[in-house]
């Protein structure tokens, strides 16, 4: 079954507890944790995704678009966050950052920007729960989906595929009813879309169409 992971970044911020309770038939909530420094904009810090973690009906899926991740990514995990994602550009030791998250109760994923290969971790991919294609550029909201980004997601979905690995390929960006498809033909089993769920006027409704979406592409 496709996994849909709604982005808070689409949501009132002002109504969190509010906003979470209209997507608690996702599977889990994507969590976009900025610093306006990795990327041009800054969102959330830990004490904000603690709040989080203490009223969300479902896991968090914590996505750090931050420097230094091996400084910070430890205490998201700490917090309960189900699954902690930090981007191979930011890491200077992505193995041994994936298992101490690991370690720490966490699933741990690596996040790769459209102008990233996957050539220098499809060998590593054992080391991580999940592998995030980014199919736009990190650090806002809204853009649009950036097809160019599947043959990457392909060759991933191939490695894990040839080597039996349960390993997640996410995609984030840009995920509509139509471009879920395209993603999901492509490889991915779990979809972040922000925009198209929290500005449906049936929320749930609208995960339940994505859900179907995705399944009818595999």
């Amino acid at each position: 079954m496709p996994r849909i992971n709604p982005s808070i970044l689409a949501a009132d911020f002002v109504n969190m507890q509010h906003e979470l309770g209209r997507i608690s038939s996702a599977d889990l909530v994507h969590v976009d944790v900025m610093d306006n420094h990795f990327v041009p904009n800054l969102t959330f810090g830990p004490q904000m995704v603690r709040r989080i973690q203490d009223v969300s009906p479902i896991p968090l899926d914590v996505h750090l678009m931050i420097t230094d991740p091996e400084r910070w990514a430890p205490g998201y995990a700490e917090l309960g966050a189900y699954s902690v994602t930090f981007h191979a550009e930011a890491s200077s030791d992505p193995v041994a950052l994936a298992r101490r998250l690991r370690d720490l109760g966490a699933r741990a994923g690596i996040a790769l920007k459209p102008g990233t290969e996957p050539d220098g971790y499809l060998d590593l991919l054992e080391e991580f729960d999940q592998v995030l294609v980014m199919t736009v550029e990190p650090g806002f909201g809204g853009q649009s989906f950036m097809p160019e980004t599947m043959p990457k997601l392909r060759r991933l979905r191939d490695a894990v595929t040839a080597r039996g690995l349960d390993v997640w390929l996410q995609v984030d960006g840009g995920i509509t009813e139509e471009t879920i498809v395209t993603a999901a033909e492509a490889g991915a089993d779990t979809f972040v879309a922000g925009s198209s769920v929290f500005r449906a006027d049936h929320p749930a409704a609208q995960i339940d169409l994505l859900r179907e979406r995705a399944s009818s592409a595999h």
